[in-house]
């Protein structure tokens, strides 16, 4: 008889556990902040994981600047600027205003 009570116990322990969500939150539905999102960055996180290269035949309204892997760039701070960020092959990593 005593069993009963310690199965319904995990039961009820697994099943609160099912309903839990990850916590863990993604870029796709993390909320975009307008004011640091003036550049219209996260309308292009599309292009993560594609190649530098692959800006050169697109055309943007706003400044645009592509940041290869350990490069040096200036420190001046323009939110209206999109910035792609590229990794060690070439690829971008990262789309941000600033």
């Amino acid at each position: 008889m005593k069993y009963y009570g310690k199965i319904a116990f995990v039961a009820t322990l697994m099943a609160l556990a099912g309903c839990q969500s990850s916590g863990q939150k993604t870029a796709a539905n993390a909320p975009v902040d307008p004011e640091m999102d003036r550049c219209g960055a996260s309308e292009l996180q599309q292009y993560v994981g594609k190649p530098l290269t692959a800006l050169e035949t697109l055309r943007f309204e706003k400044p645009v600047r592509a940041i290869p892997y350990n490069s040096a760039v200036t420190m001046d701070f323009n939110l209206n600027r999109i910035n792609f960020l590229g990794d060690l092959q070439g690829n971008i990593t990262k789309v941000y205003c600033g």
